[in-house]
């Protein structure tokens, strides 16, 4: 009986309806879906970008991609509790930055979540966003995106950046980078009070990691000529399973953009998921039409443009307009890597290792303008501080499509300059780029590690005893060549790298 007893208090207490379990200002719904869109986010990083990374990649670079991403992921979070969702979310401190502080003690963490610096004057003004759940939740949630936008921007510069300086670039433009955008477009910063439309990151997240990322390729250096003139996949089948991850996670990237589980949320949702289906089926109609044959490389980069485009507007516009936005992701981004980056010296110059300029950049800046175009004045009254804010075909006029632009540019002169500052700083002690000699390795010389055992069980492979063309093995005059064994099987296809 005492047993039983003791159990039924525990649960009481669990379950409590009052203080101080469940507080009076707590919503269970939308802290439970906050949470779940955050660990949606976090798998799009862990492991999705990890596994598209490490299998996007030749072999020789497959670890060494991979680890950037998870030293990324990891990095981020201290220096996010620390000090920098305070200077993102906090108080306001310039009209583009916010007070930092830490984010670790008890009784900041346990109170109900509040973004001060977003309350709205005049007026018709709006009070500051308070989310019906704890800090915690909401220090967890943007943590998230910050973490992704690091290993997004990681993109560009794979298979050829000193491990060494990426350890050290990314806390530095998490502090000095990410944290201005969020804060100018979500926190409460000149852009967000302006009214410049950023749903879920168009601008914060694929914006800047695409300058970004563009930059720092350009400091960085490229990589070796055999690399870039051929850098195939070592495993399309896992690539194909991270950008699915990617696409299912991006329920909780616009999903939990409206901090609560509302009717914006469920429009978001379906929008996303129209807007990437549309763009990856113009992106391989293209790729047929112009090349003969649909790419499965393509129609990842077709739905990564897709679910890029709509992040800017995803709970703001209708679904037809999501079906229009993917038609223009899975084409503008197209037409700007396929065509125009060949015709252009800065773009052929640029090693810009998975192209996130194209899918990120383009498709952000592109769904920035075409929200300032299709938001509808019902669901941005929802959403927007600005009182009467619309999309110019609602007749909204092209003052919103104007302020997009603008806000655009900030986000990219801001990124292009201070990336180029950290890069530069850290290259006055750390070299940017790996060797040569290195690089003719990869992994091996980086992390002293490979992806694959593909000569045995842990073996290096060896020239002298796995080469047959060389006499190891029972040399030509028993075996053959390679190609002529392979040759004899009736083998169709199949390439071999020694």
């Amino acid at each position: 009986m005492a047993v039983a007893a003791a159990a039924a208090a525990a649960a009481v207490g669990a379950y409590a309806a009052e203080l101080p379990a469940v507080p009076e200002w707590l919503n269970k719904g939308d802290n439970a879906w906050q949470l779940t869109a955050a660990t949606f986010v976090g798998i799009q990083s862990m492991p999705g970008l990890v596994v598209l990374y490490g299998s996007i990649v030749k072999k020789k670079w497959a670890v060494n991609s991979a680890f950037m991403a998870l030293y990324a992921y990891a990095s981020s979070l201290l220096v996010w509790v620390l000090v920098g969702f305070r200077m993102a979310f906090g108080e306001r401190l310039l009209p583009f930055w916010g007070k930092a502080g830490v984010a670790l003690s008890q009784g900041y963490l346990t109170g109900q979540a509040r973004l001060s610096a977003t309350a709205h004057g005049g007026e018709n003004g709006t009070p500051a966003a308070e989310p019906f759940y704890p800090e915690a939740t909401l220090v967890l949630f943007q943590f998230e995106f910050a973490a992704i936008t690091l290993i997004l921007l990681a993109g560009s510069v794979l298979g050829r950046m000193n491990i060494k300086a990426w350890m050290a670039f990314t806390p530095l433009w998490l502090l000095l980078s990410y944290t201005v955008g969020a804060f100018s477009l979500w926190g409460g910063g000149f852009l967000y009070h302006w009214g410049v439309i950023d749903y879920s990151g168009g601008y914060v997240i694929h914006l800047s990691s695409g300058i970004a990322g563009f930059t720092a390729a350009y400091w960085v250096g490229p990589r070796l000529k055999s690399d870039r003139e051929r850098f195939s996949p070592n495993n399309i089948l896992l690539m194909i399973a991270g950008g699915g991850l990617l696409w299912m996670g991006w329920a909780g990237f616009n999903g939990g953009a409206p901090y609560a589980a509302n009717i914006t949320a469920s429009i978001a949702v379906l929008n996303t998921n129209v807007s990437a289906a549309t763009s990856l089926l113009t992106w391989t109609c293209l790729d047929v039409i112009f090349f003969g044959k649909p790419s499965v490389i393509g129609a990842v980069q077709g739905m990564m443009t897709g679910l890029v485009c709509i992040t800017p507007g995803a709970g703001l516009v209708q679904t037809w307009a999501a079906v229009i936005m993917g038609m223009c992701a899975g084409s503008v981004p197209w037409f700007s890597m396929m065509i125009l980056h060949k015709k252009s010296t800065l773009l052929m110059k640029v090693d810009d290792t998975l192209a996130v300029f194209h899918t990120h950049a383009v498709a952000g800046l592109l769904g920035g303008v075409l929200t300032g175009l299709l938001a509808t004045p019902e669901l941005m009254a929802m959403e927007s501080p600005v009182p009467g804010s619309k999309g110019a075909f609602y007749g909204g006029g092209i003052g919103q499509v104007g302020k997009q632009l603008a806000g655009a540019a900030f986000v990219i002169v801001w990124n292009l300059v201070v990336t180029t500052l950290i890069l530069l700083g850290i290259g006055l002690f750390i070299p940017l780029r790996m060797p040569d000699d290195q690089l003719m390795i990869g992994d091996d010389a980086a992390h002293g590690e490979e992806a694959y055992a593909l000569w045995g069980d842990g073996e290096k492979f060896d020239a002298t005893r796995h080469d047959v063309s060389r006499g190891g093995a029972g040399g030509e005059r028993e075996m053959g060549t390679a190609e002529q064994r392979l040759a004899g099987m009736g083998a169709r296809g199949v390439t071999i790298q020694l």
